[in-house]
Protein backbone atom coordinates (compact mmCIF):
# COMPACT_ATOMS: atom_id res chain seq x y z
CA UNK A 1 0.00 0.00 0.00
CA UNK A 2 1.14 3.43 -0.77
CA UNK A 3 2.07 5.84 1.50
CA UNK A 4 3.09 9.68 2.39
CA UNK A 5 6.84 7.73 3.33
CA UNK A 6 6.48 4.36 1.37
CA UNK A 7 5.38 5.42 -2.04
CA UNK A 8 4.68 1.95 -3.88
CA UNK A 9 7.80 2.18 -5.80
CA UNK A 10 11.51 3.58 -5.90
CA UNK A 11 11.37 7.71 -6.96
CA UNK A 12 14.24 8.25 -9.06
CA UNK A 13 15.39 11.53 -8.62
CA UNK A 14 18.02 12.77 -11.47
CA UNK A 15 21.17 15.16 -10.60
CA UNK A 16 22.79 14.97 -13.55
CA UNK A 17 22.06 19.10 -13.98
CA UNK A 18 22.85 19.93 -10.88
CA UNK A 19 25.24 17.95 -9.26
CA UNK A 20 26.27 16.05 -12.60
CA UNK A 21 27.58 19.27 -14.14
CA UNK A 22 29.95 20.14 -10.57
CA UNK A 23 32.21 17.67 -12.87
CA UNK A 24 35.79 19.41 -13.87
CA UNK A 25 35.01 20.35 -17.53
CA UNK A 26 31.17 19.76 -17.78
CA UNK A 27 29.79 22.94 -17.63
CA UNK A 28 26.46 22.86 -20.15
CA UNK A 29 25.07 25.83 -21.44
CA UNK A 30 21.11 26.44 -21.61
CA UNK A 31 19.96 24.38 -24.47
CA UNK A 32 22.19 21.41 -23.68
CA UNK A 33 20.52 21.45 -20.38
CA UNK A 34 17.28 21.65 -21.84
CA UNK A 35 17.89 18.73 -24.42
CA UNK A 36 19.30 16.43 -21.78
CA UNK A 37 16.19 17.46 -19.16
CA UNK A 38 13.81 16.21 -22.38
CA UNK A 39 15.79 13.16 -22.83
CA UNK A 40 15.15 12.50 -18.75
CA UNK A 41 11.43 13.17 -19.66
CA UNK A 42 11.48 10.42 -21.81
CA UNK A 43 13.42 8.40 -19.99
CA UNK A 44 10.99 8.30 -17.10
CA UNK A 45 13.00 10.05 -14.08
CA UNK A 46 10.27 11.04 -11.26
CA UNK A 47 11.87 14.32 -10.49
CA UNK A 48 14.80 16.53 -12.55
CA UNK A 49 17.03 18.49 -9.89
CA UNK A 50 16.89 21.14 -13.01
CA UNK A 51 20.26 23.49 -11.35
CA UNK A 52 21.01 25.81 -8.19
CA UNK A 53 18.91 28.65 -9.54
CA UNK A 54 20.94 31.05 -7.23
CA UNK A 55 24.26 30.42 -8.76
CA UNK A 56 24.15 32.69 -11.68
CA UNK A 57 21.87 33.73 -14.38
CA UNK A 58 22.67 31.23 -16.68
CA UNK A 59 21.49 28.74 -14.04
CA UNK A 60 18.18 30.42 -13.56
CA UNK A 61 17.40 30.25 -17.41
CA UNK A 62 18.28 27.17 -17.22
CA UNK A 63 15.78 26.26 -14.78
CA UNK A 64 13.08 28.42 -15.63
CA UNK A 65 13.13 27.21 -19.33
CA UNK A 66 13.53 23.24 -17.99
CA UNK A 67 10.03 24.70 -16.33
CA UNK A 68 8.93 25.84 -18.52
CA UNK A 69 9.56 23.05 -21.59
CA UNK A 70 9.69 19.81 -19.49
CA UNK A 71 7.54 20.63 -16.16
CA UNK A 72 4.19 19.65 -17.95
CA UNK A 73 1.63 18.10 -16.31
CA UNK A 74 1.99 14.92 -17.19
CA UNK A 75 6.17 15.38 -16.84
CA UNK A 76 8.20 15.26 -14.33
CA UNK A 77 8.50 17.02 -11.29
CA UNK A 78 10.98 20.18 -12.03
CA UNK A 79 13.36 20.60 -9.07
CA UNK A 80 15.77 23.54 -7.67
CA UNK A 81 18.44 23.83 -5.39
CA UNK A 82 18.56 26.43 -2.58
CA UNK A 83 20.58 27.55 0.51
CA UNK A 84 18.60 27.48 3.75
CA UNK A 85 18.54 31.16 2.90
CA UNK A 86 15.51 33.42 2.16
CA UNK A 87 17.41 34.84 -1.34
CA UNK A 88 18.71 31.45 -2.26
CA UNK A 89 14.70 29.85 -1.98
CA UNK A 90 13.16 33.19 -3.40
CA UNK A 91 15.15 33.10 -6.60
CA UNK A 92 14.30 29.31 -6.78
CA UNK A 93 10.91 29.68 -6.62
CA UNK A 94 10.90 32.24 -9.43
CA UNK A 95 12.64 29.96 -11.79
CA UNK A 96 10.71 27.05 -11.19
CA UNK A 97 7.61 28.51 -11.10
CA UNK A 98 6.98 27.95 -14.26
CA UNK A 99 6.85 24.09 -14.31
CA UNK A 100 3.30 22.41 -13.28
CA UNK A 101 4.42 19.93 -10.65
CA UNK A 102 7.69 21.43 -8.94
CA UNK A 103 10.16 21.43 -6.12
CA UNK A 104 12.04 23.28 -3.63
CA UNK A 105 15.57 21.25 -2.27
CA UNK A 106 16.61 23.31 0.88
CA UNK A 107 19.85 22.36 2.62
CA UNK A 108 22.37 23.37 5.44
CA UNK A 109 25.59 21.02 6.55
CA UNK A 110 24.52 18.93 10.25
CA UNK A 111 28.17 17.61 10.86
CA UNK A 112 30.41 18.90 13.37
CA UNK A 113 32.87 19.57 11.15
CA UNK A 114 30.87 21.72 9.13
CA UNK A 115 29.24 23.52 11.24
CA UNK A 116 32.75 24.01 13.60
CA UNK A 117 34.48 25.16 10.18
CA UNK A 118 32.08 26.04 7.37
CA UNK A 119 29.40 27.36 8.50
CA UNK A 120 31.20 28.87 12.43
CA UNK A 121 27.44 27.83 13.92
CA UNK A 122 26.21 25.87 16.83
CA UNK A 123 23.71 23.22 16.52
CA UNK A 124 20.53 25.08 17.72
CA UNK A 125 21.43 27.67 15.45
CA UNK A 126 21.26 25.30 12.69
CA UNK A 127 18.36 24.00 14.03
CA UNK A 128 16.54 26.91 14.17
CA UNK A 129 17.89 28.14 10.48
CA UNK A 130 16.53 24.37 9.05
CA UNK A 131 13.26 25.33 10.93
CA UNK A 132 12.23 28.36 9.16
CA UNK A 133 13.94 28.40 5.70
CA UNK A 134 11.54 24.65 5.43
CA UNK A 135 8.57 26.72 6.68
CA UNK A 136 10.07 29.78 3.72
CA UNK A 137 10.19 27.74 1.32
CA UNK A 138 6.34 25.75 2.05
CA UNK A 139 5.21 29.18 1.48
CA UNK A 140 5.87 29.01 -1.92
CA UNK A 141 5.51 25.30 -2.37
CA UNK A 142 3.67 21.89 -0.96
CA UNK A 143 6.24 20.18 -2.22
CA UNK A 144 9.89 20.91 -0.24
CA UNK A 145 12.94 18.56 -0.01
CA UNK A 146 15.36 19.20 3.36
CA UNK A 147 18.86 17.52 3.15
CA UNK A 148 21.59 17.85 6.55
CA UNK A 149 24.42 18.21 4.24
CA UNK A 150 27.39 15.51 5.66
CA UNK A 151 24.32 13.66 7.40
CA UNK A 152 26.92 10.67 6.89
CA UNK A 153 29.30 12.03 9.15
CA UNK A 154 26.91 13.66 11.66
CA UNK A 155 25.83 12.89 15.13
CA UNK A 156 22.60 10.01 14.75
CA UNK A 157 20.86 11.79 17.43
CA UNK A 158 21.14 15.11 16.37
CA UNK A 159 20.32 14.14 12.64
CA UNK A 160 17.50 12.94 14.23
CA UNK A 161 16.30 15.87 16.08
CA UNK A 162 17.42 17.95 12.46
CA UNK A 163 14.79 15.73 10.62
CA UNK A 164 12.24 16.08 12.97
CA UNK A 165 12.28 19.74 12.88
CA UNK A 166 12.17 19.92 9.22
CA UNK A 167 9.41 17.30 8.56
CA UNK A 168 7.28 19.57 10.88
CA UNK A 169 8.26 22.84 9.66
CA UNK A 170 6.78 21.37 6.47
CA UNK A 171 9.13 19.04 4.34
CA UNK A 172 7.64 16.02 2.76
CA UNK A 173 11.04 14.59 1.52
CA UNK A 174 13.96 14.13 3.53
CA UNK A 175 17.39 13.20 1.86
CA UNK A 176 20.41 11.75 4.08
CA UNK A 177 23.33 12.42 1.89
CA UNK A 178 26.90 11.18 2.18
CA UNK A 179 28.63 14.20 0.95
CA UNK A 180 31.90 12.85 0.69
CA UNK A 181 31.46 8.95 -0.01
CA UNK A 182 32.23 7.91 3.31
CA UNK A 183 29.97 5.51 4.78
CA UNK A 184 29.98 1.52 3.64
CA UNK A 185 26.85 -0.42 2.70
CA UNK A 186 26.37 -1.75 5.83
CA UNK A 187 26.60 1.97 8.16
CA UNK A 188 24.60 3.32 5.51
CA UNK A 189 21.52 0.65 5.88
CA UNK A 190 21.94 1.22 9.19
CA UNK A 191 21.48 4.75 9.33
CA UNK A 192 18.50 4.66 7.34
CA UNK A 193 16.80 1.92 9.80
CA UNK A 194 17.93 4.48 12.65
CA UNK A 195 16.18 7.10 10.96
CA UNK A 196 13.15 5.14 10.47
CA UNK A 197 12.87 3.96 14.35
CA UNK A 198 13.81 7.22 15.79
CA UNK A 199 12.38 10.27 14.15
CA UNK A 200 8.83 10.48 15.53
CA UNK A 201 7.28 11.85 12.65
CA UNK A 202 9.19 10.19 9.84
CA UNK A 203 6.05 8.47 8.41
CA UNK A 204 4.78 12.69 6.64
CA UNK A 205 8.27 12.48 4.52
CA UNK A 206 9.55 10.26 2.20
CA UNK A 207 13.48 9.15 2.61
CA UNK A 208 15.59 9.30 -0.26
CA UNK A 209 19.20 9.11 -0.32
CA UNK A 210 22.09 10.82 -1.86
CA UNK A 211 25.93 9.67 -2.09
CA UNK A 212 29.81 10.13 -3.81
CA UNK A 213 31.35 7.69 -4.88
CA UNK A 214 34.83 8.57 -3.69
CA UNK A 215 35.23 4.74 -2.26
CA UNK A 216 32.97 2.93 -5.24
CA UNK A 217 30.35 2.12 -2.77
CA UNK A 218 27.74 4.97 -4.14
CA UNK A 219 25.11 2.14 -5.85
CA UNK A 220 25.93 -0.51 -2.96
CA UNK A 221 25.19 2.08 -0.38
CA UNK A 222 22.23 2.97 -2.17
CA UNK A 223 20.93 -0.67 -2.72
CA UNK A 224 20.98 -1.27 0.77
CA UNK A 225 18.95 2.29 2.36
CA UNK A 226 16.47 1.15 -0.19
CA UNK A 227 16.10 -2.50 1.88
CA UNK A 228 15.67 -0.18 4.99
CA UNK A 229 13.41 2.13 4.15
CA UNK A 230 14.96 4.67 1.16
CA UNK A 231 12.46 4.88 -1.22
CA UNK A 232 13.97 7.90 -3.05
CA UNK A 233 17.35 7.59 -4.95
CA UNK A 234 19.25 10.65 -6.24
CA UNK A 235 21.58 9.56 -8.75
CA UNK A 236 23.36 10.85 -12.27
CA UNK A 237 23.40 9.47 -15.98
CA UNK A 238 26.94 7.30 -16.08
CA UNK A 239 27.45 8.73 -12.68
CA UNK A 240 29.16 11.92 -13.19
CA UNK A 241 29.62 14.37 -10.10
CA UNK A 242 31.77 15.87 -7.56
CA UNK A 243 34.87 13.89 -7.32
CA UNK A 244 34.48 10.60 -8.15
CA UNK A 245 31.16 11.05 -9.00
CA UNK A 246 27.35 10.33 -7.73
CA UNK A 247 25.34 7.02 -7.28
CA UNK A 248 24.76 5.87 -11.25
CA UNK A 249 21.06 6.22 -12.77
CA UNK A 250 21.73 2.97 -14.50
CA UNK A 251 23.39 0.67 -12.38
CA UNK A 252 20.78 1.59 -9.71
CA UNK A 253 17.95 1.37 -12.00
CA UNK A 254 19.28 -2.22 -13.85
CA UNK A 255 20.22 -3.72 -10.28
CA UNK A 256 16.61 -3.12 -9.22
CA UNK A 257 15.02 -4.25 -12.62
CA UNK A 258 17.43 -7.19 -13.15
CA UNK A 259 16.95 -8.73 -8.86
CA UNK A 260 13.42 -7.25 -8.40
CA UNK A 261 12.60 -10.81 -6.76
CA UNK A 262 15.06 -10.04 -4.48
CA UNK A 263 13.81 -6.63 -3.76
CA UNK A 264 10.58 -7.15 -4.37
CA UNK A 265 10.15 -8.09 -0.40
CA UNK A 266 11.45 -5.22 1.35
CA UNK A 267 8.87 -2.91 -0.91
CA UNK A 268 6.01 -4.95 0.30
CA UNK A 269 5.57 -7.08 -2.84
CA UNK A 270 5.00 -10.91 -3.87
CA UNK A 271 8.51 -11.89 -4.37
CA UNK A 272 7.32 -13.44 -8.08
CA UNK A 273 6.00 -10.04 -9.08
CA UNK A 274 7.36 -8.84 -12.15
CA UNK A 275 5.75 -5.41 -11.65
CA UNK A 276 8.72 -2.91 -12.27
CA UNK A 277 10.15 -1.50 -9.19
CA UNK A 278 10.69 2.12 -10.70
CA UNK A 279 9.06 4.66 -13.65
CA UNK A 280 11.90 4.39 -15.78
CA UNK A 281 12.23 3.16 -19.24
CA UNK A 282 15.20 0.94 -19.47
CA UNK A 283 15.17 1.19 -23.55
CA UNK A 284 16.21 4.71 -23.24
CA UNK A 285 19.05 3.76 -21.24
CA UNK A 286 21.56 3.94 -23.28
CA UNK A 287 20.28 7.00 -25.95
CA UNK A 288 20.55 9.03 -22.53
CA UNK A 289 24.02 7.85 -21.46
CA UNK A 290 25.58 8.27 -25.19
CA UNK A 291 23.65 12.03 -25.02
CA UNK A 292 24.93 12.93 -21.55
CA UNK A 293 28.13 11.83 -22.64
CA UNK A 294 28.79 13.82 -26.00
CA UNK A 295 27.16 17.05 -24.37
CA UNK A 296 29.33 17.01 -21.12
CA UNK A 297 32.33 15.77 -22.65
CA UNK A 298 32.72 12.92 -20.73
CA UNK A 299 33.66 9.52 -21.67
CA UNK A 300 31.86 6.37 -20.37
CA UNK A 301 34.83 4.23 -19.77
CA UNK A 302 34.44 0.80 -21.81
CA UNK A 303 34.03 -1.72 -18.93
CA UNK A 304 31.46 0.71 -17.19
CA UNK A 305 28.51 -1.32 -15.69
CA UNK A 306 25.21 -0.90 -18.43
CA UNK A 307 26.20 1.42 -20.52
CA UNK A 308 30.24 0.56 -21.19
CA UNK A 309 31.73 -0.39 -24.78
CA UNK A 310 32.28 -3.86 -23.47
CA UNK A 311 29.23 -4.16 -20.92
CA UNK A 312 27.96 -6.65 -23.76
CA UNK A 313 30.79 -8.24 -25.44
CA UNK A 314 32.71 -11.49 -25.24
CA UNK A 315 36.54 -12.38 -25.95
CA UNK A 316 37.14 -15.16 -24.10
CA UNK A 317 36.22 -18.60 -26.46
CA UNK A 318 34.34 -20.21 -23.61
CA UNK A 319 31.89 -17.25 -23.13
CA UNK A 320 31.36 -16.39 -26.53
CA UNK A 321 30.28 -20.52 -27.18
CA UNK A 322 28.10 -20.04 -24.05
CA UNK A 323 26.43 -17.04 -25.36
CA UNK A 324 26.27 -18.42 -29.07
CA UNK A 325 24.17 -21.83 -27.04
CA UNK A 326 22.22 -19.39 -24.96
CA UNK A 327 22.77 -16.11 -24.04
CA UNK A 328 21.75 -16.44 -20.14
CA UNK A 329 24.76 -18.46 -20.03
CA UNK A 330 26.92 -15.26 -19.57
CA UNK A 331 24.35 -12.21 -20.02
CA UNK A 332 22.19 -11.44 -17.13
CA UNK A 333 20.60 -8.57 -19.24
CA UNK A 334 19.22 -8.53 -22.70
CA UNK A 335 21.72 -5.26 -24.87
CA UNK A 336 17.98 -4.71 -25.85
CA UNK A 337 16.23 -3.77 -22.91
CA UNK A 338 18.59 -0.85 -22.65
CA UNK A 339 18.04 0.69 -26.22
CA UNK A 340 21.20 -1.23 -27.68
CA UNK A 341 20.28 -2.46 -30.24
CA UNK A 342 22.49 -4.17 -33.50
CA UNK A 343 24.86 -1.59 -35.52
CA UNK A 344 22.46 -1.62 -38.71
CA UNK A 345 22.90 0.17 -42.00
CA UNK A 346 20.29 2.57 -41.92
CA UNK A 347 20.46 5.14 -44.77
CA UNK A 348 22.89 5.52 -47.78
CA UNK A 349 23.68 8.99 -50.05
CA UNK A 350 20.47 8.82 -51.89
CA UNK A 351 18.36 9.31 -48.63
CA UNK A 352 16.17 12.36 -48.84
CA UNK A 353 16.12 15.15 -46.07
CA UNK A 354 12.48 13.38 -44.40
CA UNK A 355 14.34 9.78 -44.34
CA UNK A 356 17.09 11.46 -42.21
CA UNK A 357 15.00 13.01 -39.70
CA UNK A 358 12.32 10.15 -39.05
CA UNK A 359 15.39 8.07 -38.51
CA UNK A 360 16.90 10.74 -36.43
CA UNK A 361 13.51 10.62 -34.09
CA UNK A 362 13.37 6.88 -34.13
CA UNK A 363 16.80 6.98 -32.38
CA UNK A 364 15.49 9.88 -30.06
CA UNK A 365 16.90 12.98 -31.46
CA UNK A 366 14.18 15.72 -32.54
CA UNK A 367 16.80 18.64 -33.50
CA UNK A 368 15.40 22.22 -34.45
CA UNK A 369 15.37 22.92 -38.12
CA UNK A 370 18.68 25.00 -38.07
CA UNK A 371 20.33 22.12 -36.23
CA UNK A 372 18.33 19.44 -38.79
CA UNK A 373 19.70 21.65 -41.94
CA UNK A 374 23.50 21.31 -40.51
CA UNK A 375 23.29 17.71 -39.73
CA UNK A 376 21.81 16.30 -42.69
CA UNK A 377 24.15 18.64 -44.68
CA UNK A 378 26.41 16.80 -42.71
CA UNK A 379 25.32 13.24 -43.54
CA UNK A 380 25.14 13.94 -47.57
CA UNK A 381 28.84 15.00 -46.47
CA UNK A 382 29.75 11.44 -44.94
CA UNK A 383 27.53 9.44 -47.36
CA UNK A 384 29.65 10.44 -50.22
CA UNK A 385 32.86 9.26 -47.93
CA UNK A 386 31.67 5.54 -46.79
CA UNK A 387 29.79 3.23 -48.16
CA UNK A 388 27.55 2.12 -45.07
CA UNK A 389 25.91 4.70 -43.12
CA UNK A 390 25.06 2.54 -39.27
CA UNK A 391 23.17 4.70 -36.03
CA UNK A 392 26.10 5.25 -34.66
CA UNK A 393 27.62 7.44 -37.39
CA UNK A 394 24.10 8.96 -37.06
CA UNK A 395 23.81 9.64 -33.67
CA UNK A 396 27.75 10.96 -33.87
CA UNK A 397 26.55 13.71 -36.33
CA UNK A 398 23.43 14.28 -34.07
CA UNK A 399 25.13 14.69 -30.65
CA UNK A 400 27.61 16.80 -32.27
CA UNK A 401 25.34 19.52 -34.14
CA UNK A 402 23.49 19.52 -30.33
CA UNK A 403 26.47 20.83 -29.01
CA UNK A 404 25.12 24.34 -28.40
CA UNK A 405 27.90 26.36 -27.66
CA UNK A 406 27.23 29.97 -28.65
CA UNK A 407 29.98 30.67 -31.88
CA UNK A 408 31.94 33.58 -30.44
CA UNK A 409 34.77 31.87 -32.44
CA UNK A 410 34.09 30.60 -35.54
CA UNK A 411 36.83 27.77 -37.71
CA UNK A 412 36.63 28.40 -41.08
CA UNK A 413 39.43 27.16 -42.32
CA UNK A 414 41.98 24.14 -41.05
CA UNK A 415 44.86 22.88 -43.42
CA UNK A 416 47.45 20.93 -42.30
CA UNK A 417 51.08 19.56 -43.91
CA UNK A 418 53.13 16.94 -41.90
CA UNK A 419 54.73 13.71 -42.28
CA UNK A 420 57.61 11.94 -41.13
CA UNK A 421 60.25 13.98 -43.23
CA UNK A 422 58.64 17.25 -42.68
CA UNK A 423 57.82 19.75 -39.83
CA UNK A 424 53.69 19.87 -39.18
CA UNK A 425 52.68 22.68 -40.24
CA UNK A 426 48.69 23.72 -39.44
CA UNK A 427 47.09 26.90 -41.19
CA UNK A 428 43.66 28.45 -39.90
CA UNK A 429 41.15 31.11 -40.27
CA UNK A 430 39.36 32.02 -37.43
CA UNK A 431 36.32 34.22 -37.32
CA UNK A 432 36.53 36.94 -33.99
CA UNK A 433 33.32 37.66 -32.06
CA UNK A 434 33.86 41.17 -33.41
CA UNK A 435 33.62 39.87 -36.74
CA UNK A 436 37.64 39.96 -38.21
CA UNK A 437 38.70 37.12 -40.12
CA UNK A 438 42.35 36.58 -38.66
CA UNK A 439 44.47 33.80 -40.49
CA UNK A 440 47.55 32.26 -39.21
CA UNK A 441 50.01 29.39 -39.09
CA UNK A 442 52.08 27.32 -36.12
CA UNK A 443 54.43 24.84 -36.55
CA UNK A 444 53.69 21.66 -34.02
CA UNK A 445 54.99 18.68 -32.80
CA UNK A 446 52.54 16.74 -34.67
CA UNK A 447 49.47 17.81 -37.00
CA UNK A 448 47.03 18.66 -33.65
CA UNK A 449 49.74 20.34 -32.13
CA UNK A 450 49.93 22.60 -34.84
CA UNK A 451 46.75 22.94 -35.06
CA UNK A 452 46.18 24.44 -31.55
CA UNK A 453 49.08 26.56 -31.68
CA UNK A 454 48.37 28.03 -34.72
CA UNK A 455 44.71 28.77 -33.24
CA UNK A 456 46.46 30.30 -30.06
CA UNK A 457 47.98 32.27 -31.94
CA UNK A 458 44.39 34.31 -33.21
CA UNK A 459 42.46 33.49 -30.04
CA UNK A 460 44.34 34.94 -27.45
CA UNK A 461 43.16 33.31 -24.34
CA UNK A 462 45.78 32.03 -21.74
CA UNK A 463 44.91 28.32 -21.03
CA UNK A 464 46.60 24.76 -20.23
CA UNK A 465 45.52 21.58 -22.19
CA UNK A 466 45.22 18.95 -19.86
CA UNK A 467 43.07 16.02 -21.82
CA UNK A 468 42.96 15.03 -25.35
CA UNK A 469 41.08 12.28 -26.18
CA UNK A 470 40.02 10.37 -29.19
CA UNK A 471 37.58 7.60 -29.85
CA UNK A 472 35.87 6.06 -32.87
CA UNK A 473 32.30 5.62 -33.53
CA UNK A 474 32.15 2.70 -35.68
CA UNK A 475 34.77 -0.02 -36.83
CA UNK A 476 36.59 0.72 -40.00
CA UNK A 477 39.47 2.85 -41.47
CA UNK A 478 36.42 5.29 -42.33
CA UNK A 479 34.94 5.65 -39.02
CA UNK A 480 33.86 8.53 -37.85
CA UNK A 481 36.33 10.00 -34.94
CA UNK A 482 35.04 11.96 -31.52
CA UNK A 483 37.37 13.93 -29.69
CA UNK A 484 37.33 15.02 -26.40
CA UNK A 485 39.33 18.15 -24.77
CA UNK A 486 39.25 20.15 -21.73
CA UNK A 487 41.17 23.40 -21.07
CA UNK A 488 42.27 25.16 -17.53
CA UNK A 489 41.65 28.52 -17.15
CA UNK A 490 42.99 29.08 -13.44
CA UNK A 491 40.84 26.82 -11.55
CA UNK A 492 37.82 25.97 -13.78
CA UNK A 493 38.21 23.40 -16.31
CA UNK A 494 36.36 23.43 -19.39
CA UNK A 495 35.62 20.89 -22.22
CA UNK A 496 35.22 20.60 -25.82
CA UNK A 497 33.55 17.84 -28.12
CA UNK A 498 33.72 17.55 -32.17
CA UNK A 499 33.08 14.76 -34.17
CA UNK A 500 34.26 14.07 -38.21
CA UNK A 501 35.81 11.42 -40.31
CA UNK A 502 39.16 13.47 -40.18
CA UNK A 503 40.40 13.58 -36.75
CA UNK A 504 42.92 16.76 -36.79
CA UNK A 505 39.53 18.75 -38.44
CA UNK A 506 37.47 16.81 -35.07
CA UNK A 507 40.71 17.82 -33.21
CA UNK A 508 40.46 21.86 -34.15
CA UNK A 509 36.83 21.85 -33.65
CA UNK A 510 37.19 20.67 -30.21
CA UNK A 511 38.91 23.02 -28.83
CA UNK A 512 37.24 25.86 -30.44
CA UNK A 513 34.21 24.75 -28.65
CA UNK A 514 36.17 24.58 -25.59
CA UNK A 515 37.44 28.13 -26.30
CA UNK A 516 33.99 28.81 -26.52
CA UNK A 517 32.68 26.99 -23.63
CA UNK A 518 35.96 29.43 -21.56
CA UNK A 519 34.70 32.90 -23.60
CA UNK A 520 31.37 32.40 -22.02
CA UNK A 521 32.31 31.84 -18.66
CA UNK A 522 34.37 34.90 -18.89
CA UNK A 523 31.77 36.55 -20.65
CA UNK A 524 29.05 35.94 -17.39
CA UNK A 525 31.74 35.57 -14.52
CA UNK A 526 32.03 32.87 -12.33
CA UNK A 527 28.83 31.01 -10.82
CA UNK A 528 28.15 30.16 -6.84
CA UNK A 529 29.10 26.26 -6.16
CA UNK A 530 26.36 25.35 -3.60
CA UNK A 531 28.71 23.45 -1.44
CA UNK A 532 31.73 24.94 -1.34
CA UNK A 533 30.90 28.86 -1.26
CA UNK A 534 30.16 29.97 1.96
CA UNK A 535 26.67 30.84 2.97
CA UNK A 536 25.32 33.85 4.17
CA UNK A 537 24.10 34.34 8.19
CA UNK A 538 20.52 33.19 7.95
CA UNK A 539 18.49 34.88 11.25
Amino acid sequence: MSTQSNPDRILIFDTTLRDGEQSPGATLNVEEKLTIARQLARLGVDIIEAGFPFASPGDFEAVQKIAQNVGTPDGPIICGLARATQQDIEIAARALQPAAKWRIHTFIATSDIHLQYKLRKTRPEVLAIAKDMVAYAKTFTDDVEFSPEDAGRSDPEFLYEMLEVAIAAGATTVNIPDTVGYLTPTEFGGLIKGIKENVPNIDQAVISVHGHNDLGLAVANFLEAVKNGARQLECTINGIGERAGNAALEELVMGLHVRRQYYNPFLGRPVDSEAPLTNIDTRQIYKTSRLVSNLTGMFVQPNKAIVGANAFAHESGIHQDGVLKHKLTYEIMDAQSIGLNDNQIVLGKHSGRNAFRTRLKELGHELPDQELNRAFLRFKDLADKKKEITDWDIEAIANDETQQTLEHFYLDLVQVSCGDKSRPTATVTVRTPDGQELMDAAIGTGPVDAVYRAINRVVDIPNQLIEYTVQSVTAGIDAIGEVTIRIRHEDRVYSGHAANTDIVVASAHAYVNALNRLYTALQQGTSLHPQRDAEPITA
